[in-house]
């Protein structure tokens, strides 16, 4: 379990978005007990507050669920969700971006379909 923390957002949304990978990576599988709000405070050096608060959040997403007296659980359709959401965000903050740039290059979609199959085909990558 490896986080890594910057100035660039707050430290629980952080926590909550590599928590978020870890599940879509596989670090932590559908059913399986992820650490607990202690376990992290601890070995993070973080207020158990901020931890909660970021583990609440995956709650909120329904990626996590509280278990009474036993910790937090990875849900079932946990990966997916986080699957979805990543084509989404991967559709507006990539494919958008590109249509653009190609209409103003005067790109045809055709033409841009052949690039992106160029693209898949381009073994140096």
């Amino acid at each position: 379990m490896n986080f890594e923390f910057d100035q660039s957002s707050p430290l629980y949304q952080q926590l909550a978005n590599q928590l978020a990978e870890m599940i879509f990576t596989g670090v932590y599988q559908e059913g399986e007990q992820v650490p607990s709000t202690t376990q992290l405070s601890a070995s993070l050096n973080i207020n158990p507050a901020t931890v909660l608060k970021g583990m609440n959040q995956l709650v909120a997403l329904g990626l996590l669920e509280k278990r009474r007296g036993r910790g937090m659980f990875v849900t079932s359709g946990a990966r997916k969700k986080l699957a979805t959401k990543h084509r989404d965000d991967f559709y507006h903050n990539y494919v958008v971006a590109m249509v653009i740039e190609a209409k103003k290059l005067d790109i045809s979609e055709e033409y841009l379909q052949e690039l992106i199959k160029r693209g898949y085909q381009d073994d140096s990558q």
